[in-house]
């Protein structure tokens, strides 16, 4: 290889560099969509961990709080008593 010849891998690191993701396909319609895609996925990409332990834990309080009323109505559900 001559020095001006760059590796396979160096060309290839270059390329990924230049590309620009789907924004530059995207036509010009529909860029107001595409912009809210990429702020959903910077979101993402900033506070993806954060976010999704939130939602696990408010899953988790939602199926919880779901299983208690069902034993409630399973348990005294036809007894006539009140709540």
């Amino acid at each position: 290889m001559s020095s001006n010849e760059e590796t396979p891998e160096a060309m290839a690191e270059e390329s990924m560099e230049k590309a620009g993701g789907l924004g530059e396909v995207i036509p010009e319609p529909l860029m107001p969509a595409w912009r809210q895609v990429e702020r959903v996925q910077s979101f993402r990409e900033t506070h993806g961990d954060k976010y999704v332990a939130a939602l696990e834990v408010l899953t988790a309080i939602a199926l919880t709080g779901g299983y208690i009323w069902w034993v409630y109505l399973f348990l005294l559900g036809g007894s006539g008593s009140p709540i």
